[in-house]
């Protein structure tokens, strides 16, 4: 069963009991990992008692495939229902493991003991996954998938997260938080924690508060690295990309964030084309430039040319492909689609 975005919610708070398994998946790392646990707490009394809850990696199925199999028909001594939790449950190492998650999930769909639930994280995984479209048709399994938050759902996490200590913020420390929070929920929520510590309770947070608080995080690298080559800066793409990949970010990662970057150039260039200046149509932007980037990014409007933007898209959609279908290094791959986009951007000039 594929999953709506209008139903997750609804869904992580009471699932349909006649789901078996549940797939949780996408790029939100943090969110994968937060869903997973709230999950794991709807279905168990105790979600630390290790006679109900089994942990598992994608690397113990693809060495016994017949254990998921075992671990969900086991009977907990306690009592109560049984969860199986599989942690990586698309393993990129060794050859074929992925693989042979996938087909033992599709046994234990065929035919589920006892009324245990399985749950399975994973990261992104493509639309023609084997795992992913198990789960999609499967009328005993759900696949979730958890993608960044966008500026309306950033916005909720906020309000909660400090309006549970009672902390107020001004309107452009809210705007830096909508451009540096958001790439992992579980980073976001923490930033945020820290943040209602540090103003107190009943406090307010300003923008010098904000940067302050916020620590220097994968979204901002990621800006950078986006930014430079939308700007055709190619000296400090080479230095953003490098501290990107070190900081553990993937080359696709780093790749869909550049193909955001322009994305939202080519959507602000469709509003200049209709009247607007360069600046009134960054501000239409949502979720909203961070206004110390606001200038930067009116000026990579101005700058690219209808034409060029959409090479420049294709080459980062090429390299993605390439990515996920050649032996190539990602990492190579990726800084060579960045570079050529840089190049791009400076025959605007």
């Amino acid at each position: 069963m594929k999953l709506k975005a209008p139903q997750i919610e609804s869904f992580v708070r009471k699932p349909d009991p006649a789901v078996r398994a549940i797939l949780v998946f996408g790029p939100d790392s943090g969110l994968v990992r937060e869903r997973a646990e709230r999950l794991v707490a709807q279905a168990v009394s105790d979600p630390t008692d290790p006679f109900l809850v089994a942990e598992l990696t994608g690397g113990d199925i693809a060495g016994d495939p017949a254990r998921l199999f075992d671990e969900a028909a086991a009977i907990p001594l306690t009592g109560g229902r049984r969860v199986v939790r599989l942690r990586d449950a698309a393993p990129s190492t060794p050859p074929g493991a992925a693989d042979a998650v996938a087909r033992a999930a599709e046994r234990y769909l065929e035919d589920p003991p006892g009324d245990s639930l399985v749950i399975l994280q994973a990261g992104d995984l493509a639309p023609r996954s084997a795992l992913r479209r198990l789960f999609e048709k499967a009328p005993t399994g759900v696949a979730l998938p958890c993608y960044h938050d966008d500026s309306h759902q950033l916005d909720r996490l906020v309000d909660d997260i400090l309006g549970q200590h009672g902390v107020t913020m001004s309107p452009d420390a809210r705007a830096y938080l909508a451009a540096n929070l958001g790439s992992d929920r579980g980073v976001s929520r923490a930033e945020l924690e820290k943040m209602a510590l540090y103003a107190g309770d009943g406090g307010r947070i300003e923008l010098a508060d904000a940067e302050a608080c916020i620590g220097d995080t994968g979204q901002r690298g990621l800006d950078r690295v986006a930014f430079a080559a939308g700007g055709g800066d190619r000296r400090r793409l080479d230095r953003e990309l490098a501290a990107c990949l070190e900081m553990g970010e993937s080359p696709v990662g780093i790749l869909r964030a550049a193909a955001r970057h322009l994305m939202r150039i080519h959507l602000a260039m469709g509003e200049r084309a209709a009247g607007a200046t360069a600046p009134q149509a960054v501000r239409k932007l949502q979720p909203p430039v961070f206004w110390k980037q606001a200038g930067e990014m009116a000026r990579q409007v101005e700058t690219w040319s209808p034409r060029a933007i959409i090479r420049a898209q294709e080459l980062l959609l090429e390299a993605e492909r390439d990515c996920k279908r050649t032996n190539m290094p990602d990492a190579a791959i990726c800084g060579r689609a960045l570079l050529q986009v840089a190049t791009l951007a400076r025959r605007q000039r």
